[in-house]
């Protein structure tokens, strides 16, 4: 260690800063390193933030499994917090959190990946009044698999079958921000954080740190750039009855296997911008039916996008 380090860390901190940012301060100064700090949790606040304040839910869970219809949820973790007409962050409004005993054993592979023991949750369970007081006034509910959370919300509260939603893993374009994966983990360390991961409410907290960042180095932020794609309908195309021999052909393009078992279709299906509806049409028709067959569609918005009623 050279005699400056050691007469850094000895010295008092003089003007305020904290001796340990010092150094990290120092440190990011040099292209050999990069620091990451421990996510902040900002506290709640009750002042409003005007009379155009939205409200936003950020909501995620740990569950015994991937399967809504047989696995039960353990944990859940819900960050409310207002929006301005802009779409931009505008303060912390309140917290939920609870764990949830399951009829079943907590298998071992979920307690080793969420740290959730059967101790810790027992005797705990949801309020579901509670629950749904808490999103009542939510104009968008947020997650970040929505495709995931939604399924196993829906099925404990009815509440959430009525509200918006959003994905901030699959409805931001990270790669233009400089992100090459989805994790809510490999973002936070994009962004020189790191958290407490599958854990539900420090998982919220993340997503809600993500969403205040500027979008790309711009003048938006990653909530309003999340918020502008969920607004605009989709349309899934169908492809019913595709040769197997094609199925390559069809996963190349991004289309995925629906097996039916949530009493939907039974095929290869593509979400789409509405605007591309007619070009995916005329690809189906030409390279997978080679016929002018009728292609099943349906238009998708954010009050039904990532449910399992499509």
């Amino acid at each position: 260690m050279s005699e400056e380090s050691r007469q850094l860390i000895a010295k008092q901190p003089s003007n305020g800063v904290p001796l340990w940012e010092e150094l990290a301060s120092r440190l990011e100064t040099n292209d050999a390193y990069r620091v990451l700090r421990r996510l902040a949790r900002p506290p709640a606040s009750v002042s409003s933030a005007g009379s155009d304040e939205k409200f936003g839910v950020i909501l995620d869970f740990e569950t015994t499994g991937l399967d809504p219809s047989t696995d039960e949820v353990i944990e859940v973790g819900m960050v409310k917090f207002g929006y301005s007409g802009t779409d931009e962050i505008t303060r912390v409004v309140d917290e939920f959190a609870t764990f949830n005993e399951p009829a079943t054993p907590i298998p071992p592979e979920i307690t080793e990946l969420t740290g959730i023991t059967d101790m810790m949750v027992e005797g705990h369970h949801i309020d579901m009044a509670r629950m749904e007081e808490f999103v009542r006034d939510a104009h968008v509910i947020i997650a970040h698999n929505a495709d995931f959370d939604r399924r196993f919300a829906e099925r404990l509260c009815d509440a959430f079958v009525h509200k918006p939603w959003a994905c901030s893993a699959t409805q931001v374009g990270w790669r233009a921000c400089g992100a090459t994966g989805v994790k809510l983990e490999y973002l936070l360390t994009s962004f020189g954080h790191f958290h407490e991961a599958h854990r539900a409410g420090d998982d919220c907290h993340a997503v809600l740190a993500l969403l205040a960042k500027p979008f790309a180095g711009g003048p938006r932020s990653v909530l309003a750039e999340l918020l502008a794609t969920a607004r605009r309908e989709t349309q899934r195309v169908w492809a019913d009855g595709s040769p197997y021999e094609l199925k390559n052909v069809l996963k190349r393009r991004g289309y995925r296997w629906n097996d039916g078992a949530d009493g939907s279709v039974r095929a290869w299906y593509f979400d789409v911008a509405s605007d591309r509806l007619p070009a995916e049409v005329e690809f189906l028709r030409r390279e997978i039916y080679q016929a002018e067959v009728e292609v099943r569609t349906r238009p998708i918005t954010a009050w039904d996008r990532f449910s399992g009623r499509i």
